[in-house]
């Protein structure tokens, strides 16, 4: 009988083969994820302002949804990486160093100036372009960082917007409360620093504390001396405190808010102390104008079982989403072509909340604010 012996020659030839198949498949399978375009999102899921932080979550999630749909950005897929910053600026700096780490070509975020504010060198120091939403204290784009945008307005434009209101509505002795976080305490000054040279007298100017439930100390203070007007300008959970406990003290002198007051819970906290507050700010969500952001509603309510986010702040998150891919489906993925297409070449971008675009200090241009008056109904309606 013939002795068979078993040869390993071909056989690992074969595995050989197979192996080196299946290694070319791997690094191929890794280049495609690598060919992945990392965008980052840093927005408040925990915290006091939770209900922005989620709506920036949902509105840039359906976005980017929508973008890989359609092929992606240049046949390349969207790979949203999403850190929560709790509005809070010490955790902010935490999820910008994580979202740095993680080789995202720029970031989305975050609501609120103080909390992007402890973001910005991180993200100049790594090369990583940075768009803010809800951020609007004067001073993020005076630091002369290239990689820096906001899609929401200055305070300095806002401040001046308010006081012109003012003076048209006949008050004449106005007295101002901030809660001296950078956004607060820098519209508080633009505005007294207005209200003075159209002659308009600042009887009161002081700061709250955020996230106390009783206000009314502050508010015994102001009615001391006789203001015809309060101007808040800090954020819609204090607002809605103000109201209510003004109301209770049987006080009914008016009230304006600033733009971070436009947020649909402020009615659940002021009730029916809300009727005839009156604040400043971007359009509500059934103001847009433009195609983009009709499109955009029609988008989130089918997507989110006929529901809309609860402010415009957290839209300007999708603003910002929509850009950024307009730059990077026309320069490179990295901070310097990204900055120098939405500074020279973007033009006037019609977007959701509005046509806007960039100056070379990277804020937003092109007009934005309304005078809202919150009606017996509890609707915010344009009154100006």
């Amino acid at each position: 009988m013939k002795k068979r012996y078993f040869s390993f020659g071909g056989c690992m030839k074969k595995i050989t083969w197979f192996a080196f198949l299946g290694l070319c498949l791997f690094a191929w399978t890794g280049a495609a994820f690598a060919e992945n375009i990392k965008i980052g999102l840093m927005c408040p899921l925990t915290g006091g302002w939770t209900s922005e932080g989620k709506d920036m979550e949902r509105i840039v999630s359906l976005l980017a949804e929508e973008v890989n749909k359609n092929g992606g950005i240049n046949g390349k897929q969207i790979e949203l990486v999403i850190e929560d910053d709790a509005g809070d600026p010490r955790s902010a700096a935490l999820a910008a160093q994580k979202l740095a780490s993680n080789e995202v070509v720029a970031v989305i975020g975050t609501y609120g100036s103080a909390v992007t504010e402890a973001t910005q060198n991180i993200y100049d120091e790594s090369e990583i372009l940075q768009i803010g939403t809800g951020s609007t204290s004067v001073r993020l784009t005076e630091k002369g960082l290239d990689y820096f945008f906001r899609t929401c307005p200055r305070d300095d434009e806002q401040g001046i917007v308010a006081a012109r209101y003012i003076q048209k509505l006949g008050y004449k002795n106005v007295a101002i409360v901030h809660d001296n976080s950078s956004y607060s305490s820098g519209l508080a000054e633009e505005s007294r620093a207005e209200l003075e040279k159209l002659g308009i007298n600042v009887v009161f100017y002081d700061a709250l504390t955020p996230k106390e439930r009783d206000y009314s100390p502050i508010l015994t203070k102001i009615k001391a001396v006789n203001p015809d007007l309060i101007f808040f300008t800090a954020y819609y959970p204090e607002a809605g405190l103000l109201l209510r406990q003004k109301s209770e003290m049987g006080w009914d002198v008016p009230m304006i808010g600033g733009d971070a007051v436009n947020n649909l819970d402020l009615l659940k906290i002021a009730g029916k102390s809300a009727e005839g507050f009156l604040f400043v700010s971007p359009p509500v969500l059934k103001d847009f104008s433009t195609e983009q952001g009709k499109a955009f509603l029609n988008a989130y309510k089918a997507k989110y079982d006929d529901t809309l986010p609860q402010s415009v702040w957290a839209v300007l998150a999708g603003d910002a989403f929509n850009v950024l891919v307009e730059a990077l489906k026309n320069t490179e993925p990295d901070a310097e072509a990204l900055s120098a297409y939405l500074k020279n070449d973007l033009g006037e971008y019609e977007g959701i909340t509005g046509t806007f675009g960039f100056n070379q200090k990277g804020d937003r241009v092109g007009p934005l604010y309304r005078l809202y008056e919150v009606d017996k109904n509890g609707n915010f309606v344009i009154k100006e």
